[in-house]
């Protein structure tokens, strides 16, 4: 039987009653007859945290630095205190007391030296899956899951890149045969951390903010796996940010490419590099709640289910900027565009969306602090000017670009707000345009009112939207 994989985010093991919760989860699926192999975030904001004292470490705020430590010294301790039993818990706080004992000597290191490197800040902030996913380990085995902690820095191989480092999926899947399958043919269930990896020569490395959910992806595909399933604190992927939609509905099916769209665009509930190691093994992925364990979540497959409804969900990408670059004399000629690329990759700036008239090129990237370098490497080519506290608005669904009329509905939908650029063509299954930051949420409902009236029941579970319809009916009585 091939194995699943089940990640679960920060929130999911953010404290004692969260790991208790996530491992009846997973025991759970042992009753099932499943091969479970686990991947867990750091605890809840603990990244954050270490990311800050790198940064204070790094401008020699030395007392600064420590502090942060302190605190989540104590948390991961407390928690380890609530979790274990006595005959368990000293020997795995003597082990977070000699964890804390090394990256204390780091942030000294760093506050002496005034200089915070990309390696470094990796070895920082790796801290928090290697702490998270041993204390998640013993406390499985405490509740009886034959769990057996992986150092996910053994089968994670990746480039030099710190930072954002590139895995090599040829190596991973010869480490997850070597460090991994003895383990889940033997019963046992291996726990691991996501978002770190190393170089070949042993180097700690990450995968970017949200690269919990890229190590399951990697693990499921190289153990060939049955499914990957990513436990978060929503109930799936939703027609848009319940936050600014309370009456959101989850999707109950997607295709890759649609969630691959997603999650790039700015839906948080699933890294955009998820998508491709399961898309290569046509392994289909699993959003799921890990405080609703028994809502069939989000299932998200090679194929789209037909949908009479045009879009599946909206998203919305912020902080980004628009950089509008003006060469009258420059724009049509040979290697123009090249050059521009090239300052981009020079500068290492992902382009969201491009648009270009007989003049003047306009395209849109995260702010950043880059921002003026690349501004000013890019005069050398024309006239640039740029206008920060812009977001996207991505609208995904099926065969967009076939359907008469789309374009219209959703301009109409949005005409009381300033459109600043307009994306349509490049995809089929994805419509995007510019607005200011401020009017996001405004656009959202407006687009959400209009478009999901009528959901298709095949696609959304539009049992939610009875429930709570029934729900207001009975309260409309009360006095």
């Amino acid at each position: 039987m091939k194995p699943v994989v089940m990640k679960f985010g920060g929130t999911s093991v953010e404290d004692s009653p969260a790991i208790l919760r996530t491992a009846r989860i997973v025991q759970g699926r042992l009753a099932r007859g499943q091969r479970p192999v686990v991947v867990v975030s750091a605890m809840s904001k603990v990244t954050d945290q270490l990311l800050t004292a790198a940064k204070a470490a790094g401008r020699g705020d030395r007392s600064g630095a420590l502090a942060i430590s302190s605190r989540l010294r104590h948390r991961h301790c407390d928690t380890s205190e609530i979790l274990l039993p006595v005959h368990r818990k000293g020997e795995i706080q003597n082990w977070i007391q000699q964890e804390f004992e090394s990256l204390d000597e780091i942030l000294r290191g760093l506050s002496a030296v005034g200089e915070l490197t990309p390696r470094t800040n990796d070895m920082v902030v790796s801290f928090g899956e290697r702490l998270s996913s041993r204390l998640v380990a013993e406390a499985f085995c405490d509740q009886g899951i034959p769990a057996v902690h992986v150092d996910a820095r053994n089968c994670i191989v990746t480039d030099g890149q710190h930072g954002k480092a590139v895995p090599n999926d040829a190596l991973i899947e010869a480490r997850c045969g070597q460090y991994l399958r003895p383990l889940i043919e033997a019963g046992h269930v291996p726990l691991m951390g996501g978002f770190i990896g190393s170089t070949v020569e042993g180097a700690t490395t990450t995968l970017g903010r949200g690269g919990s959910d890229f190590t399951a992806a990697l693990i499921g595909g190289g153990l060939e796996a049955e499914a990957i399933e990513i436990w978060t604190d929503v109930n799936g992927i939703m027609t848009a940010d319940p936050r600014v939609c309370p009456d959101a509905l989850r999707v109950k099916t997607i295709s890759f490419e649609e969630a691959a769209e997603l999650a790039y665009f700015g839906a948080k509930v699933l890294h955009p590099a998820t998508i491709l190691p399961a898309v290569q093994k046509n392994i289909p992925v699993l959003v799921l709640n890990s405080r609703n364990a028994d809502n069939e979540g989000t299932r998200i497959t090679a194929l789209a289910t037909h949908c009479r409804s045009p879009f599946k969900s909206i998203a919305a990408k912020r902080r980004l900027t628009i950089i509008d670059m003006v060469a009258s004399r420059m724009l049509m000629s040979h290697g123009y565009l090249r050059a521009v690329f090239d300052v981009f990759d020079k500068h290492k700036c992902a382009v969201d969306m491009v648009s270009t008239s007989e003049v003047s090129v306009s395209l849109t990237v995260d702010s950043n602090e880059q921002l003026p370098a690349l501004a000013a490497d890019l005069s050398k080519l024309a006239d640039v000017t740029y206008e920060g506290r812009k977001a996207l608005i991505c609208m995904v669904g099926g065969n967009i670009r076939g359907q008469n009329g789309i374009a219209a509905q959703v301009f109409h939908a949005v005409r009381h707000i300033n459109v600043r650029m307009i994306s349509q063509g490049a995809s089929e299954i994805n419509m995007s345009f510019m607005i200011d930051e401020d009017d996001v949420d405004e656009a959202v409902r407006s687009l959400h009112a209009a478009f999901f009236v009528d959901p298709d029941p095949e696609v959304f579970d539009v049992s939610a939207r009875s429930e709570a319809a029934v729900q207001i009916g009975h309260g409309a009585g009360k006095t």
